[in-house]
């Protein structure tokens, strides 16, 4: 009696609740579209390519020319001594207590062994493997995204099922209740009967707090308020009549991959490396002007001193430095090789994974559907039976509750193959 007591209330709360609320059909592609929109995932992604573009433009800005401008005054408190020597040199030395000073300069690189080359050549396979992440994480989200929606459906679907066997349940009730009041059956049996129909009603508490709690999952990952009703729309959600082979599978994972694209622009990227400190070893030359303007009053000055030459430099200490950097540069190609690999051979794992989960699921549907045919014989066998009291009451008790059973995981067998589906597309790269 308490069971229903708080049925009760717990259903007029809803009813309540979801009159205040908005409720809105979703479909799976809606839920796709919108959950891409207002990820946050995805919106660091974005974020992570603008900063790559911009590591773009400035490789490029060292090939521009370098030019810097300084000046200074100084205050002399002390007089200096000055020793012209040049000159007949007798008239004594000039009072000096200030000077002023200004310069601009102006290089432009020529020649760096090819290091502005590769920076620039490295920015931009570094900005295409940041592209390549982001298109993987996408469909990572889309995976997310389903399977969330699944959950949803999943909660919806046992709410319904559950409800119309409380209802029966509620009748059964009704019915053995008026039999035992005229001494036609036994009240153990009518207790045993109002024990399982508030065990139904506890097991439907549960199955409306897993929607409620699938519902504002949902509309936290579409950016939705989380008071929105989400009604599961089940259209999209069908399997395909049939799929490919594993070698097909794995060669469209090789060829659609995003994180095996971005392993091969990393490690063209580490080849790069190699090659910018191998450039050390060779100078740096520089095309170089400059102007050059001081004043020391009653002493100097000098206007319009404009000069212009070519520079060189060279490190001499990367002949002995370099060779640690170079075995590091390697050591990271191989690494990076290495794990190329592990990564191949972790997805063809993936895919035979997700290939097997895939035709168990399928199997399962299949084996839980004969089920369904079993239980609902077996129940009307034991209908029948008990009205001519052939059978107990225990024994129709136990006969409905495997029918519910049996119909929940059929239902849940489909939604999980779905997912189980969607998994091996994107194992495959072929999840869009």
């Amino acid at each position: 009696m308490k069971h229903k007591i708080i049925l009760l209330i717990t259903s007029l709360l809803l009813v309540q609740l979801m009159q205040a609320q908005e409720t809105k059909t979703l479909t799976l592609t809606e839920a796709i579209d919108l959950g891409l929109k207002n990820s946050n995932q995805l919106k660091s992604n974005e974020a992570k390519i603008l900063e790559a573009t911009a590591n773009i433009k400035e490789a490029e800005e060292r090939k521009l020319p370098e030019a810097s401008v300084s000046g200074s005054y100084l205050y002399l408190p002390v007089k200096p001594t000055i020793d012209m020597k040049s000159g007949s040199g007798s008239g004594g030395s000039p009072s000096v207590s200030q000077a002023m000073y200004g310069t601009a300069n102006v290089s432009l690189p020529l020649y760096n062994g090819g290091k502005i080359k590769y920076g620039i050549e490295s920015a931009k396979l570094l900005e295409q493997a940041v592209k390549l992440d982001a298109e993987n994480d996408r469909a990572s989200v889309i995976m997310n995204i389903t399977s969330a929606c699944i959950n949803l459906y999943k909660a919806y679907t046992a709410i319904g099922l559950v409800k119309e066997n409380l209802q029966q349940s509620e009748q059964r009730v009704k019915d053995l209740t008026n039999l035992e009041k005229n001494g036609l059956l036994a009240r153990n049996d009518l207790l045993k009967a109002e024990l399982q129909s508030s065990n139904i009603e506890l097991t439907l508490l549960d199955a409306e707090s897993n929607y409620k709690l699938a519902c504002v999952n949902m509309c936290i990952m579409m950016g939705l308020p989380e008071q929105t009703v989400l009604i599961p729309d089940k259209s999209g959600l069908a399997l395909p009549a049939s799929i490919k082979t594993i070698d097909e599978y794995e060669q469209d994972a090789i060829q659609n991959r995003k994180d095996i694209a971005a392993v091969n622009f990393r490690k063209k990227n580490a080849d790069l490396s190699l090659k910018t400190i191998k450039a050390d070893k060779y100078p740096s030359i520089s095309l170089t002007g400059g102007y050059i303007a001081a004043d020391i009053p009653k002493f100097l000055s000098v206007y319009n001193a404009i000069n212009i030459g070519v520079g060189i430099k060279y490190n001499i200490a990367s002949l002995w430095k370099n060779k640690s950097k170079i075995q590091q540069a390697e050591a990271r190609v191989k690494q990076i090789t290495a794990g190329e690999n592990m990564l191949a051979d972790n997805i063809r794992l993936q895919i035979n994974e997700a290939y097997q989960n895939y035709l168990v699921s399928v199997k399962k549907i299949q084996v839980y559907e004969k089920a369904v045919i079993q239980a609902t014989e077996n129940y009307r066998i034991t209908k029948n039976k008990y009205d001519n009291t052939l059978a107990t009451t225990t024994e129709l008790l136990d006969a409905d509750v495997a029918l519910l059973q049996a119909k929940l995981r059929v239902t849940n067998a489909k939604a999980d193959s779905f997912i189980a589906y969607n998994k091996l597309l994107q194992t495959a790269g072929d999840l869009k």
